[in-house]
């Protein structure tokens, strides 16, 4: 997808410019021609050095550097870029973009370019949320540039909250996503994603939880979105944020994911139930924290309501998908499970292995059919992964 793509990396002098090169590595791996412009700031944090070994291009730094080729080097860059990258874009660079200033290398290529402008914005929580900059950030986007959401969490400054620059492998999937042929297959369609896991109170301090992150989930309803359906997340604990552009339901326990989802299954013509919720809970929770005892803590655990196989029971004209997080006899298990809760697909994946480990971003999954076929999937991304399980399902409903 990105072979033989041009793709030039804007790095500014944030904090975060050491991400970078984890990303200019993943693009190179991906075989795109990568080339690094750096604002004068931006060489305070990372040499450039470093990005012309993993880019394998000479890195721009100045107007003034001698030029590399036999043209006006700016125009140059800004006519034979397929895509240009902005990352971390700091509150000063997003304030000459959104305004026309062309004053550096990086500026003044960018005023001169027509390739799509990819904007990743990170920087203090404060100054993100300053009315300036979140101004100049519309207008971006007014402008036609892609900007994406920054991650919320802990700063460089010791302060929480947006503004953190989110992980390179999600810049390259979104990358990834700019040049990818564009889907509409799922227009019409109303989806119902459960993602995350459900914790169960024992106390206002403990909880019977596990350790799913929501990333599949996430991943499923984003693609979901970008292929045209109408999109209802139900969430539980999760490791990621979630896409502001998606309906969103959030729920802590299995009884409230059950709930939650029920409540709108009849609505839904494609279910997919991407969440680790808790088996069980304990049959009654105690409302002031337990003290240890000498004699142990011991909980009396009641079954919580099985979600998919209600689903599977209540189902009439919606397409049912479950997983099943396994660490042995994967196949023989997931075959048990399509059969037990009435699925139309299931995907299985062994989290005792590292690709497919909770947590992990990414995964190498089992689908299996109701006829009992059995589909083996390589090591993909987590987003590669939602793809292929979404193309599954349009082909099984074309297929009726």
């Amino acid at each position: 997808m990105l072979m033989g793509k041009k793709i030039v990396l804007g790095v500014c002098g944030g904090i975060a410019a050491y991400k970078i090169i984890e990303l200019a590595s993943r693009l190179r791996k991906a075989k795109a021609d990568v080339t690094v412009v750096m604002t004068r700031s931006a060489t305070e944090f990372v040499m450039p050095l470093t990005f012309r070994e993993i880019s394998g291009n000479p890195v721009i730094t100045s107007m003034w550097d001698e030029p590399k080729r036999w043209n006006v080097e700016h125009i140059a860059l800004a006519r034979q870029a397929d895509l240009f990258v902005i990352a971390p874009a700091t509150a000063n660079m997003v304030g000459k973009m959104a305004n026309g200033i062309a004053d550096d290398m990086l500026s003044t290529t960018l005023l001169a370019t027509q390739a799509p402008i990819l904007v990743v914005p990170a920087m203090n929580d404060q100054m993100y949320l300053n009315a300036v900059v979140q101004q100049n950030i519309q207008k971006l986007d007014q402008l036609g540039m892609m900007v994406m959401e920054p991650a919320v969490g802990h700063m460089a400054c010791g302060t929480e909250g947006p503004g953190r620059l989110p992980e390179p492998s999600e810049i390259f999937e979104s990358i990834k996503k700019i040049f990818a042929p564009q889907k509409a297959d799922l227009k019409g369609q109303r989806i119902l994603i459960t993602a995350g896991g459900t914790r169960e109170p024992i106390d206002p301090v403990r909880y019977i939880g596990n350790r799913s992150s929501g990333k599949m989930g996430i991943a499923l309803a984003t693609a979901a979105r970008q292929r045209g359906a109408e999109v209802h997340l139900v969430a539980g604990s999760m490791s990621v944020s979630i896409p502001e552009n998606i309906r969103c339901t959030s729920v802590e326990t299995t009884q409230e994911m059950y709930d939650a989802v029920l409540s709108d299954f009849e609505n839904s013509t494609i279910v997919i139930k991407a969440a680790a919720v808790a088996d069980y809970r304990v049959s009654k929770s105690n409302s002031q924290k337990i003290k240890k005892k000498d004699s142990g803590l011991q909980l009396d655990l009641i079954e919580n309501p099985d979600i998919l196989k209600e689903l599977g029971k209540r189902k009439t004209h919606q397409f049912l998908v479950g997983f099943a997080a396994e660490t042995e006899q994967l196949i023989e298990n997931a075959q048990k499970k399509i059969k037990a809760k009435n699925a139309d697909l299931l995907i299985a994946n062994d989290v005792s292995k590292k690709e497919s480990s909770f947590n992990s971003d990414t995964n190498q999954i089992k689908i299996v059919h109701k006829s009992g076929e059995v589909e083996s999937l390589p090591i993909l991304s987590k987003q590669e992964t939602a793809e292929a399980i979404l193309d599954r399902i349009v082909g099984l409903q074309k297929r009726g």
